[in-house]
């Protein structure tokens, strides 16, 4: 049995919950999921560090094959267990996705991470307002680039749902809700209108409801 680590509120625990979700692996019957992160501590245990030397959460643990990279255990995951041919394998459709999983790793995450961070993690007498919106307002300019996209096909990489579209859904979701927790904070939202109709459709035909947060994961210091 595949064994999971990581908490329910990490983002990139998400990503593979939702994925193994859509592949019809349930949690307790084909793989076990360990809380670790956070509140939970273990991350930082030389037994986790053994798994992930980064202390970071997710860690996938396959029979003898072990992974961390929430990106590269999607790939894995689709990989090598869609027996159903959930997500589309062609070349085209596969590089389509691919290529959006690296940019929101790359790009995206790294200018919408400081806002998130900021508002959730850092305690109010320390936050920096102007940085925080400087990156959300960052956010919307890249956000207009995937509708852009998502103008002219219903998914990132074309007709039908892919992995690249859970790491993007996730990252939309946390870019909304920041703004209905933290409006003055954060700036206006952009009138993304594809994206929006994007991430309805999502919401609808996947298992999405499941694991995105229904408010935001806010500590208090």
């Amino acid at each position: 049995m595949m064994r999971l680590w990581g908490r329910k509120s990490s983002i990139n625990v998400q990503k593979v919950l939702w994925c193994l979700a859509d592949l019809g692996l349930k949690e307790g019957a084909d793989f076990e999921r360990i809380d670790a992160g956070l509140q939970f501590g273990i991350v930082r245990s030389p037994e986790f560090l053994k798994l992930n030397p980064n202390g970071l959460v997710p860690a996938l643990e396959d029979q003898d094959l072990v992974l961390w990279e929430s990106n590269t255990i999607l790939r894995y995951l689709a990989s090598q267990h869609d027996k159903n041919k959930h997500f589309p394998s062609d070349i085209k459709s596969q590089y389509g996705s691919e290529k959006w999983m690296d940019w929101q790793v790359g790009t995206l995450w790294p200018a919408l991470r400081p806002a998130f961070l900021g508002l959730t993690r850092v305690p109010e007498s320390e936050r920096d307002y102007p940085a925080i919106q400087k990156a959300y307002q960052e956010a919307n300019q890249l956000f207009s680039l995937l509708d852009q996209t998502l103008a002219s096909q219903a998914y990132c990489s074309g007709k039908q749902f892919n992995i690249g579209d859970i790491v993007l859904a996730l990252c939309v979701h946390r870019w909304m809700l920041l703004n209905e927790s933290f409006a003055k904070q954060t700036g206006s939202r952009a009138d993304l209108k594809n994206i929006e109709r994007w991430l309805t459709q999502i919401k609808a035909e996947t298992h999405f409801q499941e694991f995105a947060e229904k408010e935001l994961n806010i500590i208090s210091k």
